[in-house]
C-alpha cells in the first residue's frame, strides 16, 4: 500500500464537523487545507509530536495513541481559551501495519468527533521510529487569547480535576489510572469559559511545579502552593505524602489546566456550571520564588518535571 492508498483508506473520511461547514472550504486530499477564517477571530495555532517509546510506552494501545495524539493539542488550544476546530497529522511509520492503523485512526477520529474537530490534511511517510505529530487549530475573539504573563499579585492559582493519575499509571501499568495515561481529557469547556476571567493559563503536560513556573517566569511574580488543597485521587492516598507530591507536582501526563484568577472573577467562576472539578490550590505573590506550605509551614521541596531532553 502506498502512502496516498494508506491516507485515502485511513485518513480521508469525508464527514466534515457541523461547525466547520462554513469554515473548512478544502481538505483532506489536495496539496493544502483551505479554511475561510470566522468574521473578528483570531487563529491559534499549536504542534505537539509523540515518539514511540519516549511519549508513550511500546505497548499502548493504537486507540489510544490515535486518541493522545488529538487530546494533547487540543489541551494546548484550551490553555489560551480557543474553540478547537481542525487538525493536520503528520504520521511517520516503520512499516505498513492494517490493523495497527485501524485502532490508531479510530481512535484519532473518536477524540475529534467528541470535541467537534476536523482531520483536514497531514503527510505519512517512513521511518526508524513511529512517530505521530499534529497541528491543531482554533478560534477565539480577537484581543481575547489566554496567556502565561497575565498573572497578578493576590490572584488565586487553580487547577483542573486531579494531579498525578497519569505518571502513578505510568509506573504501574495495568492499574485502573492508565486510563488517565491513555485517554487524557482536554480541558476545552473550561477554557472557553475562562475567557474574560483568567488572567494567565497554561496546560500541565510536563508537571505542576514546572508548568506553573512558566507563568511566574512570563508574569515576573512568585507563587505560594498550599499542598493540602492538591487535589489528589484516592488511588494515590495510600502512597507516603512525598510520593503524592512527587506525583501531582511533577509528574506531568495530566493535559489539566492551571490558571490564575482574581477573587472576584472566582467567585463568578463558581457561579457557572463546570463539567470538571476547579480547585485552589494556592496564590500569587510578590516574592519571585514558587514556595509550597502545609498547615502553615514551609516546605523546601525540589521538583523537576518532564524533561525533553533528559
Amino acid at each position: 500500500m502506498a502512502e496516498f492508498s494508506i491516507i485515502d483508506h485511513y485518513f480521508n473520511r469525508q464527514t466534515i464537523a457541523s461547525s466547520d461547514v462554513n469554515i473548512v472550504d478544502l481538505g483532506v486530499g489536495d496539496d493544502s487545507a483551505v479554511l475561510t477564517p470566522p468574521p473578528q477571530q483570531q487563529l491559534v495555532i499549536c504542534t505537539d509530536t509523540l515518539v514511540a517509546g519516549r511519549h508513550f510506552p511500546l505497548n499502548t494501545s493504537p486507540h489510544a495513541i490515535g486518541w493522545k495524539s488529538v487530546a494533547v493539542n487540543l489541551s494546548d488550544l484550551a490553555a489560551m481559551g480557543a474553540k478547537p476546530q481542525s487538525i493536520l497529522l503528520a504520521l511517520s511509520l516503520a512499516q505498513i501495519d492494517h490493523d495497527w492503523l485501524t485502532g490508531f485512526s479510530q481512535g484519532l477520529y473518536d477524540c475529534c468527533d467528541q470535541f467537534g474537530v476536523s482531520l483536514i490534511g497531514g503527510d505519512t511517510t517512513q521511518s526508524p521510529h513511529l512517530t505521530i505529530s499534529v497541528t491543531a487549530l482554533g478560534w477565539i475573539e480577537a484581543g481575547h487569547a489566554i496567556t502565561r504573563s497575565g498573572a497578578q499579585v493576590g490572584d488565586y492559582i487553580c487547577v483542573s480535576g486531579t494531579l498525578g493519575d497519569a505518571a502513578y499509571a505510568l509506573h504501574n501499568l495495568g492499574h485502573p489510572l492508565q486510563q488517565r495515561l491513555d485517554y487524557p481529557t482536554p480541558r476545552c469547556r473550561l477554557g472557553q469559559q475562562l475567557k474574560g476571567l483568567a488572567s494567565s493559563m497554561i496546560d500541565i503536560s510536563d508537571g505542576l511545579a514546572q508548568d506553573l513556573g512558566h507563568i511566574l517566569k512570563a508574569s515576573q511574580v512568585g507563587a505560594q502552593i498550599q499542598l493540602d488543597q492538591l487535589p489528589i485521587s484516592e488511588a494515590l492516598r495510600i502512597l507516603p505524602q512525598e510520593k503524592q507530591w512527587q506525583h501531582a507536582l511533577a509528574g506531568g501526563d495530566d493535559y489539566e489546566l492551571c490558571f490564575t484568577i482574581n477573587p472576584q472573577n472566582y467567585k463568578k467562576l463558581l457561579q457557572q456550571q463546570s463539567d470538571v472539578n476547579i480547585t485552589n490550590i494556592g496564590q500569587i505573590t510578590q516574592q519571585s520564588a514558587l514556595t509550597f506550605v502545609q498547615n502553615g509551614v514551609d516546605h523546601l521541596l525540589q521538583f523537576h518535571g518532564y524533561q525533553h531532553f533528559a
